[in-house]
């Protein structure tokens, strides 16, 4: 890590001056929809005027317009409180959650803008230096070059990026393209969101958690596109049956899960155990209940399965080398989930 003044981890937990952490704060999706719906914008706007190829109706990680030709621009953006203490990971960690959002769509980054939110008479400048300095690091593993963005004073501490990239425009991966049979892939394992919950109330590190939000989804895309899949998402604050399910829907399919096939990092069934359960998963198991059957699981793997993570990995509907097969997309009346 580089080294910038004097203040340290220990001296400025982050984490404790957040009321929340990493995109466990998301709005509730049942919310975030009335919100949207309620606010007066067309879903699908004028697409013959603007070229438009993915908005708001498709449920979908980033817009997407066509520019010229086969050439399609994506934008996304994304930001949040602190996940962790160290001002270094957490830079690091938000960019490369942003940037999952172009991955997502099968896109290449182009350029990234920062977006940083610093209450300035409770935290030194200094850790905000680091905040910026993880980012700038990552996107430079992107091949993503960060020009600026907007700052601003706030109460609490927050930090991402704006990202616009570049794909085919007829190569893109969207959450609406999934078909009935296609199996289903995830990238990165779950337990994530229950790490960094134990890790906010007791001060405990997990680098696997650290590693697992820090590696960027790129080669999980370049994957996804080179076996021809055409549908896949990003898991993150909605958890995986949040984003399956959201999934389903837009594809006008239902999914089966094989619980026994999901992933977890180490330690994650133990935090779970504990109690180290955020909101935000409580939210996400509530809001799917309803078109989940999650009878032939306990309480402890429902939560798990519906843990809000942050920069988690890719859910491809298609067979990816090196990634887990956990279920399938079937043919069924209501777009709902059944977890096995």
């Amino acid at each position: 890590m580089t080294d910038v003044g004097t203040a340290t981890t220990e001296t400025y937990r982050l984490t404790r001056y957040a009321h929340g952490g990493g995109c466990a704060c998301k709005i509730p999706p049942d919310e975030l929809d009335s919100i949207v719906t309620g606010s007066g914008i067309a879903a699908n706007g004028d697409r013959s005027a603007h070229q438009m190829l993915v908005g708001l109706d498709a449920g979908d990680d980033a817009a997407v317009v066509r520019s010229h030709g086969d050439t399609a621009i994506v934008a996304t953006t994304d930001f949040f409180t602190p996940v962790v203490d160290d001002p270094y990971d957490w830079g690091r960690i938000a960019a490369a959650n942003a940037l999952s959002d172009v991955y997502a769509m099968g896109a290449r980054p182009l350029l990234a803008l920062n977006l940083l939110g610093w209450p300035r008479d409770l935290l030194p400048m200094e850790l905000a230096q680091r905040v910026l300095r993880g980012g700038a690091d990552v996107a430079e593993l992107a091949g993503c070059p960060v020009a600026g963005g907007h700052s601003l004073d706030d109460p609490e501490p927050k930090y991402g990026m704006a990202v616009t990239g570049t794909a085919s425009a007829d190569r893109l991966l969207r959450a609406d393209a999934g078909t009935a049979g296609a199996p289903l892939s995830l990238t990165k394992p779950l337990g994530i969101g229950v790490l960094n919950t134990r890790h906010k109330a007791t001060g405990e590190v997990f680098p696997q958690a650290v590693e697992a939000m820090t590696t960027l989804n790129e080669s999980a895309a370049r994957q996804a596109l080179a076996v021809g899949a055409g549908c896949a998402t990003d898991v993150t604050g909605f958890g995986l049956l949040g984003h399956l399910l959201e999934l389903a829907r837009a594809s006008g399919v239902s999914a089966v899960l094989d619980s026994n096939a999901v992933p977890y990092l180490d330690g994650a069934r133990e935090a779970v155990r504990d109690g180290y359960v955020s909101g935000g998963t409580r939210r996400n198991l509530r809001w799917i209940s309803e078109h989940t059957d999650l009878s032939r699981v306990d309480e402890h793997e429902a939560l798990l399965l519906a843990d809000a993570q942050t920069s988690g990995g890719l859910l491809v509907a298609g067979e990816l080398p090196n990634a887990p097969v956990i279920g399938r997309l079937i043919s069924a009346e209501e777009n709902a989930v059944t977890v096995r």
